[in-house]
């Protein structure tokens, strides 16, 4: 084992509610990361629910970080598990709107009409022109798949898996039992 995944593991045992928020920021930065790569390197454009399920992370990325530095003071460690909880909420929703997502994907139910690009306000100006440039990604047409889940079906795993681990995490202790008393 190298130097740097001991010294990891050993900060995580001292402090183990400080790294279960960073880890969580990690991971939800990996996931817009990983969004944005098929976005802009690989050209799958996002559909509007798409769009909606990267919302949370854009509050998570930030809420975990700061969470974790709240809970390396014990002061503030019960602030902490409160908004890991919060953050579980969230993420519990986020999963929920994926399996939303997938299910119109699957056709297991009507998508939004928004989705389907029959949006009913007209461009101003030349309509030929605007209708040439603009284009509507469609919610019930997954572009990708791999093991057969979607993006839709993957934001589902990764944000319900996040949600356990904000629950879990926020019974940790601030503290480890190598670590100097409260």
């Amino acid at each position: 084992m190298s130097a740097l995944a001991k010294t990891l593991i050993g900060r995580a045992r001292a402090a183990p509610l400080t790294a279960a928020c960073f880890a969580i920021a990690a991971a939800a930065a990996a996931t817009l990361a990983a969004a944005w790569f098929f976005q802009l390197v690989l050209g799958y454009a996002p559909c509007e629910l798409c769009l909606y399920q990267r919302m949370p992370y854009y509050f998570i990325v930030p809420f975990a970080l700061i969470l974790g530095f709240l809970a390396r003071h014990w002061r503030y460690s019960n602030m902490a598990r409160a908004g890991l909880l919060v953050m579980a909420l969230l993420l519990a929703f986020n999963a929920g709107l994926g399996v939303y997502h997938a299910g119109i994907e699957w056709d297991w139910w009507q998508g939004p009409v928004s989705c389907s690009g029959g949006g009913s306000s007209a461009p101003s100006g030349d309509i030929l022109s605007a209708l040439k440039r603009s284009s509507v990604v469609p919610c019930n047409e997954a572009p990708w798949r791999f093991l057969g889940l979607s993006f839709a079906g993957y934001n589902t795993l990764i944000a319900g898996a996040l949600a356990l681990v904000a629950i879990a995490a926020a019974r940790l202790p601030a503290y480890g039992s190598s670590s100097v008393s409260q």
